[in-house]
């Protein structure tokens, strides 16, 4: 393969990283938590934790977990909002030899059961928001222990009690559960203190994260990532974001927003995992979507990087308070999980000094698999480039490579590429070739620069807000409802979230109304996959066998 990339290679930044510098992604952490002992790690509604502090917790809770007599390699899973027991809860867990298993706290029961179920998991760490969710798929799953956390227990004293009190009591954000032998997330710390720890022997093939996702068929599906597959994203990530921040002066702490959230790969990787890793302060935002909220969190600090996705960074530049932050300070501006829209970048610079450096990943490759120079900060409209030690292959149909210039679906071979996916060799013989790449689904172009850009998807999937919606799954559950009688869901253009789900529903029930389909969905589905629009068709166009096209829908309407 012709690395035509690599002349496009920022000053600086090598060609190839080594991910056997480290034993595991613990040993990674283990040398952070000594190194960086008296600084600060995370904050969250103005209460900073140290590396101490997340060293210690992380050590007490990886303690109570091995005390459950789990397996090593027992998948445990997270169920929470960007809050202090985050970043514990992945440490102990990676700490204690187990896998995490992060899941969306906006999950509908359904959503969940599916997930733990398919993962294994037996234990759940869940902020008490969400642990009604829990409670209604308890009895049909493998989960055994469940530690349930609060909103206010990690900011200590009267402020962590009045913080509990409003989210219970004034804004009502926790509804009743009932979890038998549920223990307290500070009551797991408490006891952990108590109990003997013993380091995790761990290898760098042992499986660190399941992080599910549609793939590019749609059925929610695991991706094995691996110690050796992190650690390498993460050194990835490290060289590539070098040229980004080479005004922050030797010694300086990078601070780094985390709005975007912790159990979506982006967040995890470039927030959480190489905040870790470099000694970074992450400011963790609970709830970005209030964002007159979250521009005061703004306000508060001096920060360097904010990672986000093309809604966001909408949303922040359509906000009057927003341009009057500081950005003094802010070097580095990274978007993901969606395209990033060039009006968008535009007014992110005018307001900010800055440009937006649009990256490329998904969950299969942990993320980072593409970027553009972070010391050119000018709107390329691409991808950018094939990271350190990544390849990149457009192949025809048959999995042929094309030559450059040619358009073909993009495929990554790099040791940050998964081990496949949990349990589904017959997936993951779809998306890996014989040679060891990942077809991605998405259909693009390289230059003669090595500059990729995305051109068209390869597959139905909508992109919401940088979060994948399948048609199948949402076709599938919508039509289980008894008033319909066959559907097609397809992704129609949005000015905020980039694409909007619409289905095309014929009904059984001819008394069937919008809201009362709107209800059923809402019940089913979490927020970002359910159907903006519902338009009802006395029938769907088919193929001459029968299958629904929901491209002509999808042409329908763009031609409209």
């Amino acid at each position: 393969m012709d690395k035509i990339w690599l002349k496009s290679y920022p000053p600086g930044v090598p060609t190839e990283i080594d991910p056997n510098q480290y034993r595991s992604l613990v040993h990674l952490l283990d040398e952070s938590f000594s190194k960086y002992a008296d600084r600060n790690a995370y904050v969250c509604m103005d209460k900073f934790m140290t590396y101490r502090e997340l060293d210690a917790y992380s050590k007490k809770l990886a303690a109570w977990l091995q005390s459950r007599g789990m397996a090593p390699g027992a998948r445990v899973a997270i169920m929470m909002p960007n809050v202090l027991q985050y970043p514990i809860a992945i440490a102990a867990i990676l700490r204690a030899g187990f896998t995490v298993v992060n899941v969306n706290p906006l999950y509908t029961a359904r959503e969940l059961e599916h997930q733990i179920k398919d993962s294994g998991s037996e234990a759940i760490i869940v902020l008490e928001n969400f642990a009604h969710t829990v409670q209604q798929v308890l009895g049909k799953t493998p989960l055994r222990h469940v530690v349930v956390a609060s909103m206010g227990e990690m900011l200590g004293g009267v402020k962590g009690m009045l913080v509990n009190f409003v989210v219970r009591s004034v804004k009502k954000m926790v509804p009743d559960f009932a979890l038998p032998n549920m223990v307290r997330f500070k009551d797991a710390l408490a006891q952990g203190s108590r109990m003997p720890f013993k380091a995790a022997e761990l290898k760098a093939d042992d499986v660190a994260f399941l992080q599910y996702t549609g793939g590019t068929t749609g059925v929610s599906k695991g991706a094995t990532l691996t110690h050796r597959n992190v650690i390498a994203n993460l050194l990835q990530t490290e060289a590539w974001a070098a040229p980004g921040l080479t005004g922050i002066a030797p010694g300086e702490q990078t601070v780094t927003i985390c709005a975007l959230p912790l159990y979506h790969i982006f967040a995890l990787t470039a927030c959480a995992m190489w905040g870790m890793r470099s000694g970074g302060l992450n400011v963790l935002i609970p709830n970005p979507r209030d964002i007159p909220g979250f521009v005061k969190e703004l306000a508060k600090y001096r920060f360097h990087m904010l990672p986000a996705v093309n809604t966001l960074y909408n949303a922040l530049v359509n906000n009057p308070e927003f341009a009057k932050l500081d950005f003094s300070s802010l070097q580095f501006s990274v978007g993901g999980g969606m395209a990033v829209q060039k009006t968008v970048n535009d007014k992110w610079r005018q307001i900010t000094g800055t440009g937006i450096t649009e990256a490329y990943g998904l969950s299969e490759t942990s993320p980072l698999a593409t970027a553009n120079r972070g010391d050119v900060t000018d709107f390329t409209g691409t991808i950018g480039l094939p990271v350190s030690s990544t390849e990149v292959a457009i192949l025809d149909d048959e999995g042929r490579e094309l030559p450059h210039g040619q358009v073909g679906e993009i495929a990554i071979r790099g040791p940050q590429v998964m081990a496949g996916y949990w349990n589904r060799p017959d997936e993951t013989a779809k998306v890996m070739t014989a040679e060891g790449f990942f077809k991605t689904g998405d259909v693009g172009v390289m230059d003669e620069g090595g500059y990729v850009k995305i051109v068209d998807r390869k597959k139905d999937m909508i992109l919401v807000s940088g979060f994948n919606v399948y048609p199948n799954e949402l076709e599938g559950v919508i039509a289980a409802h008894p008033g319909v009688l066959e559907c097609a869901v397809v992704g129609v253009p949005d000015p905020h979230s980039g694409e909007a789900v619409k289905v095309f529903v014929v009904r059984k029930d001819p008394n069937l109304t919008t809201e009362q389909l709107m209800d059923y969905c809402k019940q089913q589905l979490t927020g970002y996959k359910k159907p903006k629009y519902i338009e009802f068709r006395d029938e769907l166009p088919k193929t001459n066998v029968g299958k629904i096209l929901r491209r002509a829908l999808r042409d329908e309407k763009q031609a409209a």
